[in-house]
């Protein structure tokens, strides 16, 4: 279609702002993008829909809108709900460019614009599917929230009788037909994302067939189709346009029951529009991460310069209410660090770990196919450090704590992942303890980050370890590097130490103290002439703060351990 027929329809309320030489040229497809820079996932003949979200001053638009015509961008359109109206500067450019510029109506949906050059581009070919993009259409643009990719799913069930389902690249259950009968087996999902991976990695392209015990399932990649196939309008080969392994952990792919080499081309091209449509839900559940990404990025700073508990404190109380809506305040913390690194360093890995890991942290005390999204991922170099509130950390029966753990998360990821990885990556997990407060958060970064070198160390391509394995009698042996103890007595005394420095509560000495009079109270309260009442008092607040129980040896001994290497 061109852009011409665009502007010629009323109900997508678009208005051009500049090109008008320009309107013959050909859409081949379509893409809702807020990044800076989007070229990568970009290969020509696209109509680019943006929020302006990644414009924070008039400088930042002659680059961006150089990228697109670098990537062969036949159109911008700006949405004029964020800012009220296009800024002139972003105008300028395009015209510089010679790239046609539309404004798009405040009260127009990006997705009803999608779902139109979908529909056109494809040439509504097949009657029975384009009938389900249309219905799709309208349950997506009749409310806010939208309807999400399972009502998509529900009317490839419905009306065509495919069972369909989404995953993430790490096997989780994203959407599934509610008339697809039950849902997929946790082992099925992980086996179906590994088979997808393998075969991405071969560069073999889409649709992927495989058959599991029996069954036969197409796979679908969701992003690598964000434009038309050069079969159905030509176009570069997706992956032409990037490096697989920037996306490859964290694109998301659709499975279906059915074998896709048997269907007419018609069908396919259609079907492969759908997944369009669930790659516009992904784009949204992408944009509302921006806000838990910026909040993780500023606790991150602050953590790693220093910052005074009170203003990590105050930022958290900023983060709480956006990661757990209605409750207000988390009482506890986890820190997840992963990273993940290929041979040669070529691909950054810091965003591939950032998106790994918003996938495979999404709400980890849930299940089921649609778990809330919680956690808030940063990414420094390689390095990608999740910040997990927990509502509460209840103890468990054998004296463990809920919340995170590395084996339960590493169990049910390595086998996609490492599919995914092939023989040149390698990811690597960290888990901290839960922590009690702001005062704890940086050596509970610290421990998590010397977890993953435990991890590291290990032999494999995915590999995981937990705080428990940064125990006090590992500490004894001579050759564990020194900042795994400094991470060790900055986690149990930092917390300790802010508060002294604070409320000048000497708290240290009195530790020191109720240790070298192994826990007795009334030769303790003696050597420190104070008031039993008083001692117990701090005693309840050094417990408090760490998060331990000095009436137990376990934690004695590690507290022991951190004065004497303090």
């Amino acid at each position: 279609m061109r852009l011409r027929a665009l502007l010629d329809t009323d109900a997508l309320g678009l208005r051009l702002l500049g090109g008008e030489n320009e309107l013959d040229r050909t859409v081949r497809g379509v893409m809702t993008t807020d990044l800076r820079d989007p070229s990568r996932y970009l290969s020509g003949g696209e109509l680019v829909l943006t929020g302006l979200a990644w414009r924070r001053d008039a400088a930042d638009s002659e680059p961006f809108v150089r990228l697109l015509v670098q990537a062969g961008v036949v159109a911008l359109a700006a949405g004029e709900a964020e800012l009220g109206a296009v800024p002139e500067d972003l105008v300028v450019a395009c015209a510089r460019h010679r790239l046609p510029l539309f404004a798009v109506h405040e009260s127009v949906a990006f997705a009803t614009i999608t779902e139109h050059v979908v529909r056109q581009v494809s040439g509504e070919r097949a009657g029975d599917l384009a009938a389900v993009v249309d219905r799709h259409r309208r349950m997506m643009t009749s409310g806010p929230a939208g309807g999400g990719p399972d009502v998509v799913l529900d009317l490839l069930g419905s009306d065509l009788d495919l069972r369909a389902w989404v995953l993430s690249p790490a096997g989780r259950l994203i959407a599934g037909s509610k008339v697809s009968g039950p849902a997929l087996p946790a082992d099925t999902c992980a086996a179906l994302a590994a088979e997808h991976l393998a075969a991405t990695r071969t560069g073999r392209r889409g649709p992927h067939r495989t058959v599991l015990d029996g069954t036969t399932y197409s796979l679908f990649p969701i992003r690598s189709w964000g434009h038309l196939p050069a079969a159905a309008g030509g176009g570069r080969s997706p992956q032409g346009a990037r490096d697989v392994r920037e996306t490859v952990l964290s694109d998301w792919l659709l499975a279906v029951e059915a074998d896709a080499g048997d269907w007419p081309e018609e069908r396919l091209d259609l079907l492969q529009g759908v997944t369009q449509l669930i790659a516009v839900e992904r784009d949204r559940r992408d944009a509302a991460r921006t806000v838990r990404r910026r909040l993780a990025q500023e606790v991150l700073e602050l953590v790693q310069t220093g910052a005074a508990p009170a203003e990590i404190a105050a930022r958290l109380r900023v983060a709480a209410p956006v990661l757990l809506p209605g409750l207000g305040a988390a009482p506890h913390w986890q820190v997840v660090v992963a990273r993940v690194e290929w041979d040669g360093g070529e691909v950054e890995g810091g965003p591939v770990a950032q998106s790994l890991l918003e996938e495979i942290l999404v709400d980890p005390l849930a299940t089921g196919p649609e778990p809330s999204d919680r956690i808030a991922v940063a990414h420094t170099g390689d390095e990608a450090i999740a910040l997990v509130p927990l509502p509460a950390v209840v103890a468990e029966h054998d004296g463990s704590e809920s919340g995170i753990h590395a084996d339960a998360l590493l169990e049910a990821v390595r086998a996609p992942l490492a599919a995914g990885l092939d023989d040149d990556g390698r990811v690597t997990l960290g888990v901290s303890a839960a922590v009690h407060s702001a005062e704890g958060l940086r050596g509970a970064l610290e421990e998590a980050r010397h977890a993953r070198r435990v991890a590291a160390a290990r032999p494999g391509r995915v590999c995981a370890a937990g705080h428990q394995e940064l125990a006090s009698h590992v500490l004894l042996l001579p050759f564990v590097p020194d900042d795994v103890r400094r991470a060790f007595t900055a986690r149990l005394l930092d917390p300790l130490r802010d508060y002294d420095r604070r409320h000048r509560a000497e708290l240290i000495p009195t530790l020191e103290a109720f240790l070298d009079c192994d826990g007795s109270w009334t030769r303790c309260a003696t050597r420190l002439h104070l008031h039993v009442n008083t001692l117990r008092y701090r005693v309840g607040r050094i417990e408090q703060l760490t998060g331990r129980d000095l009436s137990r040896l376990e934690d004695k001994l590690d507290f022991f351990l951190a004065l004497r290497m303090s």
